[in-house]
């Protein structure tokens, strides 16, 4: 794919690599491997941990707009960036 904005076309390609599901759902590229891991998204196939990942882009348009998976997914981050900067307490983002 060029250098055009996932963003900008008028139909998503079936699948998406990492870059542009961080561009469609608002993270960070280096935010998606750690969705991976704690099983809040799921690449297509079964990938070998260095393998490029794909994901299908059906599944990443819902996502996109599912309030609850969105706040449950920033709130993995948060605690993810957290505690790699040392910081072990909770992140409270006004959930229980």
């Amino acid at each position: 794919m060029n250098e055009k904005s996932t963003l900008a076309l008028l139909r998503l390609p079936a699948r998406l690599n990492i870059e542009q599901v961080a561009e469609l759902l608002g993270f960070a590229v280096h935010d998606i491997p750690v969705l991976v891991r704690h099983g809040a998204l799921h690449p297509l196939g079964k990938p070998v941990p260095n393998a490029q990942k794909w994901f299908a882009s059906a599944e990443i348009e819902t996502l996109s707009q599912d309030k609850a998976w969105l706040s449950k997914a920033t709130l993995i981050i948060s605690r993810h960036w957290a505690e790699k900067n040392g910081n072990h307490e909770p992140v409270n983002h006004g959930t229980k």
